[in-house]
């Protein structure tokens, strides 16, 4: 919330037991109310379509002239996997596409549709939804924007992953590799590490880890990150005579 105002924005918030669909029709609501513009990231079109022509094409770019036998992500409105997908399908038929999404949220899983209004917005909560920890991954509803990769079959496997897991992989990022992603991208990596075990050797696999840590500060995956020095730390300072903290009297 601080970064996003320290940006200029105003952030207005909903009931938590309202779930996404409650911050989704409030959105709605202040839009009419205001006529400000509304994104309609879940709807539209163009979400799905500037990933095809921007982060597909990277892709395809980078692997010109070399294998890549699998592409992991998760999803959230689901323009990434639908763009990327399509381009795939076509220039990269032989690429599996992973889709992944939280083990106590599988809307897409369940194999249950989803309500929409006429314009193709969600008209409730899904019922297959539970809250779960990888912020940006899997709302209440399935957007429309991915129902294409639904509908499509632009995905060969959908493997579940545990917010915990997902926080574990990112802290192990952090430390091993000093790749500092949030939950959502731990738990893309834990995904490709599943798929890893299982692929033949020599298989090449692309995981998709779209957000920064930095803006999980207030989040559980900061909860096991002290700010203060533990017993190692404080032996390491007074193993050497200068400049040691004092305690205040």
């Amino acid at each position: 919330r601080k970064l996003m105002r320290m940006f200029g924005a105003k952030v207005v918030l909903t009931p938590k037991e309202a779930k996404g669909m409650g911050m989704y029709q409030k959105a709605v609501e202040l839009a009419t109310e205001n006529g400000w513009f509304l994104a309609s990231q879940f709807e539209t079109k163009a979400n799905a379509d500037i990933h095809a022509s921007t982060t597909a094409q990277e892709i395809l770019g980078d692997f010109n002239g070399h294998n890549l036998d699998y592409f992991v992500t998760g999803y959230g409105t689901g323009g990434t996997v639908t763009g990327v997908g399509r381009e795939l399908r076509k220039a990269r038929p032989n690429t599996k596409i992973i889709l992944t999404e939280p083990d106590n949220a599988a809307l897409i899983a369940s194999g249950i549709e989803q309500e929409r209004t006429s314009d193709g917005a969600p008209a409730l909560s899904h019922s297959a939804f539970q809250p779960h920890l990888i912020q940006g991954w899997t709302p209440d509803f399935i957007p429309l924007v991915l129902q294409e990769t639904i509908d499509q079959k632009l995905f060969d496997e959908n493997i579940p992953i545990s917010g915990p897991e997902g926080i574990e992989w990112s802290i192990q990022l952090a430390q091993k590799e000093g790749i500092f992603t949030g939950i959502s991208g731990g738990a893309s990596f834990g995904v490709a590490i599943k798929v890893a075990q299982a692929a033949e050797g020599g298989s090449v696999i692309l995981a998709m880890l779209p957000d920064t840590g930095e803006r999980y500060l207030s989040t559980m995956l900061f909860e096991s990150i002290e700010t203060e020095m533990d017993e190692e730390e404080l032996s390491l300072m007074r193993s050497t005579p200068g400049f040691q903290l004092v305690d205040e009297p």
